[in-house]
């Protein structure tokens, strides 16, 4: 279901590369406008938040997006969810660290 393509960043398509950029800006806007208060969410949450974020850009993108694109949290796989926790956690470490 979905978001199964893995590319090098230099051949990653623009829409993909500034999708990215965007999750990424949410997640630590919403770190930062959290106080760092979104440690206290579970892993569960953290993932969702990440996965609404891409859906959000898959719409963007893509006026009829295939389904399996935007897929709710309930139908992903599990490495695909473990995956979106993963990268909450990676841009928390990341904004620890220019604080």
């Amino acid at each position: 279901m979905g978001r199964a393509n893995i590319a090098p960043w230099e051949q990653t398509p623009d829409w993909e590369k500034a999708s990215a950029s965007a999750v990424y800006r949410q997640i630590a806007a919403f770190i930062a406008t959290t106080d760092g208060a979104c440690a206290k969410l579970s892993r569960e949450q953290r993932g969702r938040f990440v996965a609404l974020c891409w859906t959000a850009q898959i719409y963007k993108h893509f006026p009829d997006p295939k389904p399996s694109y935007v897929a709710d949290w309930e139908q992903l796989l599990d490495w695909q969810k473990q995956t979106d926790a993963d990268i909450f956690d990676a841009v928390e470490r990341a904004a620890a660290t220019l604080s």
